[in-house]
């Protein structure tokens, strides 16, 4: 069967992105740090103006962030921007909401609750839209940071993986937005050490790769499985097709899960990786003359 591959691009950012007011810890310790780099690639081509929705539906606190992405997008010189704050079904089949989504370059799912995306969202208006406009324009950007990055494959953490040992029902998995197959991704990876919950994951869905982002770290998607890695921290890559053993089909709901021959790559700036394929990708270790 043919897959569909989508013309637009994803923008997959793993929280605390650069935004210009204080620089992330990082940076001072790495020399290709740029600033505010991540929301810089916002928008695809050369659009004079271009039209900007953040949806802010996952968040306790909308109005902080509305104010605190104002202030980031004028740093980085965008002008035309709109906040969408979506709480309830209702609000998501609203057909002039989804007016805006398909007049707009690029939709930001800003964070806090995936749960909260996908509940309200899911299966409306506002998701096919932007659906659709992903798979068919290709000058329109989906981006998504935190929650708003861990929302967008078909398979999402919704929440858990909080202990030292991996419990099989200490983590919760749902459906997500559907916006990428083949992944599950997992956010402020590096900052709340959650390699374990995304290891968990792993071993549940070993068909999956699992995408650990830090945070002011992304990675841009072409095609729906062409990634490739920026920003000033870490990408983990968590690869379950070899494993050999484990105890997660046996292990009662209080018992700690074991896994062997789990596969971890670790990637940074200019690292590129095929979600399909598994291929991966480095760059040079010195320029060439």
């Amino acid at each position: 069967m043919n897959q569909i591959i989508p013309k637009g691009r994803l923008l997959i950012i793993g929280g605390a992105e650069d935004k210009g007011d204080e620089k992330p810890e990082i940076a001072e310790h790495n020399p290709k740090y740029v600033e505010m780099e991540i929301l810089k690639q916002l928008v695809a081509g050369k659009s004079r103006n271009p039209r900007i929705e953040v949806i802010t539906t996952a968040s306790n606190e909308p109005e902080k962030q509305k104010r605190k992405y104002e202030e980031a997008f004028e740093r980085v010189g965008y002008k035309n921007v709109g906040f969408l704050n979506i709480q309830s079904k209702e609000e998501a089949r609203d057909e002039k909401f989804a007016a805006r989504i398909k007049k707009a370059k690029t939709v930001l799912f800003a964070g806090g609750d995936q749960f909260k995306i996908a509940t309200i969202l899911g299966g409306t208006m506002i998701a096919e839209t932007i659906k659709n406009k992903y798979f068919e324009d290709k000058d329109f950007t989906v981006a998504g940071t935190s929650a708003g990055a861990a929302v967008a494959p078909e398979v999402m953490i919704q929440s858990g993986g909080t202990y030292e040992a991996l419990f099989e029902s200490d983590l919760k998995t749902g459906g997500g937005l559907g916006l990428m197959d083949g992944c599950i991704i997992d956010t402020h990876f590096i900052k709340r050490g959650r390699f374990g919950r995304l290891a968990q994951a792993i071993v549940r869905n070993p068909g999956q790769m699992g995408i650990g982002l830090g945070e002011d770290t992304a990675i841009i998607i072409k095609k729906g499985c062409e990634a490739k890695c920026l920003g000033s921290g870490m990408v983990v890559i968590i690869d379950g097709r070899d494993i050999e053993h484990t105890n997660i089909n046996e292990v009662k709901n209080d018992g700690a899960i074991y896994v062997d021959n789990l596969r971890v790559h670790l990637l940074v700036k200019d690292c590129k990786f095929n979600i399909r394929t598994y291929k991966l990708e480095y760059p040079k270790l010195r320029e060439e003359t």
